[in-house]
């Protein structure tokens, strides 16, 4: 039933505390102003208690004062009432004086009493309604703390509310959300009991997990490094970091691949900040020549189980400096120019190479005047290197040209390597060439053996031009005949190697007819010729051959040991000893080719023994040809013997006496005995 207020409809406004967290009281003791001020206060008790717990110092009299009030507060607030509703009615205005009396007082005087302190710990990222302990639970390590029930104050800016889940009535504690330690590392609360004991003081640790793997800031970082840098040189790269904790962190660094001959090694320090700093340091001795640009995959590793990593790559251009010198293609280079040339004519182009990139790598050609051609009779092209004719050429008053080239790059400090060119001038042409033919063979003499493998040396050919006064200047050698077998091979055009170009076969073709020409390059050109025959030489690459595989013969089985039986013969293609046969016969008791015996000059099969055609009446024979090369070389070829019966055995009785009854009543022409 409902109460009417006595107030009500009277136009009083109930007074108005100054303290904007301090309740207003209520003007009379009916349940509806009650109501009304319950609702107050219920609303700013948070920040009543959070005023209290902040608070170190309390006196024992006015804590148990305070806590009296407050226990009644929270359980009128509650709806537990254990007096009658007069007696409440009684009670209210005192317990909200005590209580607006402890609001309105300055924070400074508000006396706290001590309090209890519960620590819990709960590892970051568990579900949702994982719990993490009671408040009032007793452990050993620490004191008892008060019983539930308990009104939670949480801290201001603790996230408990949005976060973990209280149970009041119970002191559990148990997750709201998932949890992240690197979003918050710990919650407090005050849990205020109903009984008149001390608060409890509750912190709620955040345990770290691995769960953040090491990040790079980027995936991809480009530096360079100038190929001359000294070793142990160090680059700060930048490092990975993992808002994980402690060994949860990032603890060592790896290079996965792209370290070309070990070139770099990683360098690592951490620092107040808990971030371990990356160094990339020189291994070794860099070579932009070698190699140029280095990819690097970089991996950042923490130490949990099992561990996680992040990865960033590390893309190194090596500059270039000058640390190169051009070099030539050749030391010495040698040309000829005929006395007739005019100026401006080319004689030979030299080249050089710079490995190095840029202006260090382009190169400037020039004649050392010092040291070579005063008279400036020869000129080059300072970018092609084309040595050409500067002034008319007189063969009777200067052969010989030599010349010092040098080859400079456009460094800033500029390197340089020199090469001599030997020019030789020609005299007009009045005599033709002569040729010089040597034999490589062991006697000096025009063969080859048929084994020669193609590149094999046959001769050597050197030749001669009066008109000059060396040898081989300006000539061009030539060959004919061989029928592809043969050619020439040259490394300065001035000593012409004979060489094998197709395999040989002496059976097929014994014998070549070969012609070497010179030409001379005068105008018009004379020419030298060589003819001569080169003999293929036999080699042992053939085994006698017999015209069948199988024979076939025939002996009287009386024939005396000795009787001809059957004569073969094989041919073999080679010539001089590996031609010559020898005849066996192969071992085959089996066959009874012990019977016979064969001349090993004239393949002739004779019997050795008598022979029996009851015990075999065709023997076989197996007939082996060898030739006498080295290594020797064998075939073989069956020879079937039909031995022909003769009347030479008697008929046996298979016993001396027999032994035979029979009835008298036998019908004639019955078999009694067989």
């Amino acid at each position: 039933m409902n109460e009417q207020c006595p107030l009500e409809g009277s136009g009083e406004e109930p007074p108005q505390p100054s303290d904007p967290l301090a309740p207003t009281p209520p003007p009379c003791s009916c349940r509806s102003c009650w109501g009304s001020r319950w609702r107050d206060m219920t609303s700013r008790a948070p920040a009543v208690t959070a005023k209290m717990a902040s608070t170190r110092v309390m006196s024992s009299k006015m804590s148990s004062v305070f806590h009296r009030t407050l226990r009644v507060y929270t359980k009128a607030h509650s709806g537990v009432r254990r007096a009658s509703t007069s007696s409440l009615r009684t009670q209210m205005p005192w317990m909200v004086t005590v209580l607006c009396l402890f609001l309105l007082l300055p924070l400074n005087f508000l006396p706290v009493s001590a309090e209890y302190v519960r620590e819990f710990e709960v590892s970051e990222g568990l579900a949702v309604g994982t719990r993490i302990g009671f408040i009032g639970r007793h452990n050993s390590r620490q004191p008892e703390a008060p019983p539930p029930p308990y009104l939670i104050v949480p801290v201001p800016g603790s996230a408990v509310d949005s976060d973990l889940i209280i149970e009041e009535d119970s002191g559990e504690i148990k997750t709201k959300v998932v949890l992240d330690r690197e979003l918050r590392s710990s919650y407090t609360l005050v849990a205020i009991p109903q009984s008149d004991k001390e608060n409890i003081r509750v912190v709620i640790k955040v345990r770290d997990e691995n769960d953040n793997v090491p990040t790079f800031p980027s995936a991809v970082m480009n530096i360079e490094f100038p190929e001359n840098t000294p070793r142990d040189v160090k680059r700060t790269l930048a490092p990975a970091r993992d808002m994980d904790l402690g060994i949860f962190n990032t603890q060592r660094y790896q290079i996965v691949s792209g370290n070309i001959n070990n070139a770099f090694r990683l360098s690592s320090h951490r620092e107040r900040d808990s971030v371990l700093y990356l160094d990339l340091q020189i291994n070794g001795f860099l070579d932009r020549e070698t190699t140029a640009f280095y990819s690097l995959l970089i991996e950042a590793w923490d130490g949990g189980t099992p561990p996680l990593k992040g990865s960033m790559a590390v893309n190194i251009t090596i500059q270039d400096v000058n640390d190169n010198q051009p070099i030539f293609n050749q030391s010495r280079y040698f040309a000829t120019v005929p006395e007739n040339a005019t100026i401006g004519t080319s004689v030979l182009q030299v080249l050089a190479t710079d490995t190095d990139a840029g202006d260090n790598g382009k190169i400037t050609y020039s004649i050392n005047r010092r040291q070579s051609d005063r008279e400036n009779m020869f000129q080059i092209d300072p970018k092609s290197g084309v040595i050409s004719v500067n002034r008319p050429l007189d063969f009777e008053t200067k052969d010989v040209h030599e010349l010092v080239v040098v080859a400079r790059d456009n460094g800033d400090q500029p390197l340089e390597t020199t090469a001599f060119v030997s020019i030789r001038v020609i005299d007009v042409n009045d005599n033709q060439p002569t040729i010089n033919l040597i034999f490589l063979s062991d006697d000096a003499t025009p063969k080859i053996s048929e084994d020669a493998q193609p590149g094999e040396f046959v001769a050597r050919i050197s030749v001669n031009d009066p008109d000059s006064k060396e040898e081989y200047a300006n000539v061009s050698v030539t060959l004919e005949g061989g029928d592809g077998h043969f050619d020439l091979t040259t490394q300065d055009s001035i000593i012409y190697l004979m060489v094998v170009s197709r395999p040989l076969d002496r059976e097929l073709k014994p014998n070549y007819t070969l012609v070497v020409f010179a030409t001379d390059q005068g105008n018009p050109p004379l020419h030298a010729s060589r003819k001569f025959d080169l003999q293929v030489t036999d080699m042992n690459d053939n085994a006698p051959e017999f015209d069948q595989t199988v024979y076939h013969a025939n002996v009287l089985e009386v024939a005396d040991p000795g009787t001809s039986v059957f004569q073969l013969s094989a041919l073999d293609r080679d010539e001089g000893n590996n031609s010559v046969i020898t005849y066996s016969i192969r071992d085959t008791p089996e066959t009874h080719s012990n019977w016979f015996q064969i001349d090993s000059r004239t393949g002739l099969i004779t019997t050795r023994t008598h022979v029996d055609c009851e015990t075999e009446p065709m023997p076989q024979i197996t007939v082996i040809a060898t030739d006498a090369g080295s290594p020797p070389l064998s075939s073989s070829a069956t020879v079937k013997v039909t031995i022909r019966d003769v009347n030479d055995n008697e008929p046996i009785f298979d016993q001396s006496f027999y032994n035979v009854s029979v009835q008298e009543s036998e019908a004639v022409a019955n078999c009694i005995l067989k």
